[in-house]
C-alpha cells in the first residue's frame, strides 16, 4: 500500500550523506556515513538478518509526537542482507527466498554498498496504488518478478556498522538517503517507504477511506528489536490474520479442486478449529491447493475440537492460510471468511488468534470449550427437571 502524496512531517536533522569533502565515492560506498549515525556501533556483518521485529496488534492508533505512522501493506515481509555485491532474500522466519525473489535481488546486487542489511515488504500494487496480496502471488506463480516492489522501512546494518540500536528516525534517515542514492530502473522496484510523524489518527482514518489495510505505528527513538515488541503498533481497517488448514472437503456440482478449507489456531497447546473458508478462491488456486493438500493427507483430526462433518480429508496441519472475515461467533467460529492465499513465509506452529487491546498487551482470547476438547471429563449433566442457570444452549460445530 502506498503511502499518501501528503509529505511526511518529519523532525529536522542532518543528513548522514558523506561530504565531498571525504573524497570520491567508490563504486561500492554507499554514501552514507553509517559511523554519524547515533547509537551505531562497529560490529562484523552477521551471517544472516536477524529475526524480524513484529506490530503488536491494537484497537486504537496511539497518540502523540514519539509516533511515526507507516502504511501497512499486504505483502511478505523480507530482510535482505547485501554483501560482497550479492543479495540475499530472507523471510521473517529465516527462510531463504531469494529464487523466489530473484530480480529484486539481482537489482539490490548492484547497490553502491559494501554490506548492508535492510528490512522491508514485497508487494505487487493494483491499478489505484494499493498492495494486493493475491496479485502478488499471481505474480509469483507466472515468474513476473518485473511487477514486484520492495518497499524498504529499515535499515540494520551498514558498512560495518550495527545500527540496530541507533534510534528509529535515525535508521530511517539513513535509509532515506540511501535508497535516493539509487538512480533509475533499481530504484523503481526498491522504494522507500515513507511516514508520518504524530496525527496517527488522520492517517489511519483516510487509509480505511481508501480501503487499505490499516497502519503500523512505531516509536521514533526505539532500537530494533526481534520478535514482538510493543514499540511497533498495527492498527487495522479490515479483520483479517492467518489460520492453520488442518483438513479441507470436496467440491460440489461444477466445482473443481477442493470445497473449502477447515481452519484453525493454536492455544493452550492445540489446534483449535474456527470453521472453514469456500470462497475467494480462484480455479488455480483451487486445484494448487488440492494438489498440495492431498500429499498432506493423513487419517486422523489435528483439531482438539473437530466438527462432526464425516465428509472431510484431514491434512497435516503444516500450511497456513491468509484469510479476511467479518468478525468471530460466541463460540469462536469465523463469520463469513474469505480466503486470500497461503502464508509460506510463516510457521504453522506460530499462528494463534489475534485479539486488539488498547494498550498494546494483545491478550489472547480465554480458550472456550479447553476442558471437554482436551479429553478432561466433562461436567456431569444435571438430573434436576429444572434447567441450571449456567447451563448453555447447543454450540455450533
Amino acid at each position: 500500500m502506498r503511502t499518501p502524496a501528503r509529505p511526511a512531517r518529519t523532525s529536522p536533522q542532518a543528513s548522514p550523506m558523506r561530504s565531498r569533502g571525504h573524497g570520491a565515492r567508490s563504486r561500492h560506498a554507499s554514501g552514507v556515513a553509517a559511523a554519524s549515525i547515533p547509537g551505531a556501533r562497529r560490529a562484523p556483518l552477521p551471517s544472516s538478518p536477524p529475526p524480524a521485529e513484529l506490530a503488536t496488534l491494537v484497537s486504537t492508533v496511539p497518540d502523540g509526537e514519539g509516533w511515526l505512522h507507516e502504511m501497512k501493506f499486504d505483502g511478505y515481509r523480507m530482510l535482505t542482507r547485501i554483501a560482497k555485491g550479492r543479495a540475499r532474500v530472507v523471510s521473517r522466519n529465516g527462510q531463504d527466498w531469494t529464487d523466489r525473489f530473484a530480480a529484486l535481488a539481482a537489482a539490490m546486487s548492484t547497490w553502491p554498498v559494501l554490506e548492508a542489511i535492510l528490512d522491508g515488504e514485497v508487494v505487487v500494487f493494483d491499478a489505484s496504488g494499493i498492495s494486493d496480496f493475491q496479485r502478488l502471488q499471481n505474480a509469483l506463480s507466472a515468474g513476473a518478478g518485473e511487477t514486484l516492489i520492495y518497499e524498504v522501512f529499515d535499515l540494520l546494518y551498514l558498512d560495518g556498522y550495527d545500527l540496530t540500536a541507533c534510534p528509529l528516525e535515525a535508521r530511517k534517515a539513513a535509509l532515506r538517503a540511501l535508497v535516493a542514492s539509487v538512480a533509475g530502473e533499481k530504484g523503481a522496484r526498491i522504494r522507500y517507504s515513507d511516514h508520518v510523524a504524530g496525527e496517527g489518527r488522520e492517517l489511519y482514518r483516510r487509509a480505511c477511506r481508501l480501503g487499505l489495510e490499516g497502519i503500523v505505528s512505531k516509536r521514533r527513538d526505539a532500537p530494533y528489536r526481534s520478535g514482538r515488541q510493543r514499540d511497533w503498533l498495527k492498527t487495522k481497517c479490515l479483520r483479517g490474520q492467518e489460520f492453520v488448514i488442518g483438513g479441507f472437503t470436496d467440491p460440489c456440482g461444477s466445482r473443481e479442486g477442493l470445497g473449502s478449507l477447515l481452519l484453525g489456531y493454536h492455544a493452550e497447546g492445540m489446534l483449535l478449529y474456527a470453521g472453514r473458508v469456500g470462497t475467494g478462491f480462484t480455479q488455480r488456486s483451487l486445484n494448487e491447493l488440492r494438489a498440495r493438500l492431498t500429499r498432506l493427507e493423513r487419517g486422523s483430526t489435528p483439531f482438539a475440537n473437530p466438527p462432526r462433518d464425516r465428509a472431510i480429508h484431514w491434512v497435516q496441519p503444516t500450511l497456513v492460510a491468509q484469510v479476511d472475515f467479518l468478525n468471530w461467533t460466541r463460540d469462536g467460529i469465523l463469520r463469513h471468511p474469505s480466503f486470500r492465499g497461503l502464508r509460506d513465509d510463516k510457521r504453522a506452529s506460530a499462528v494463534v488468534r489475534e485479539s486488539a487491546s488498547a494498550d498494546g498487551s494483545s491478550k489472547e482470547p480465554r480458550v472456550r470449550r479447553a476442558a471437554s476438547i482436551a479429553g478432561r471429563p466433562r461436567r456431569p449433566r444435571s438430573t434436576s427437571s429444572k434447567r441450571p442457570a449456567a447451563a448453555r444452549k447447543p454450540r455450533r460445530s
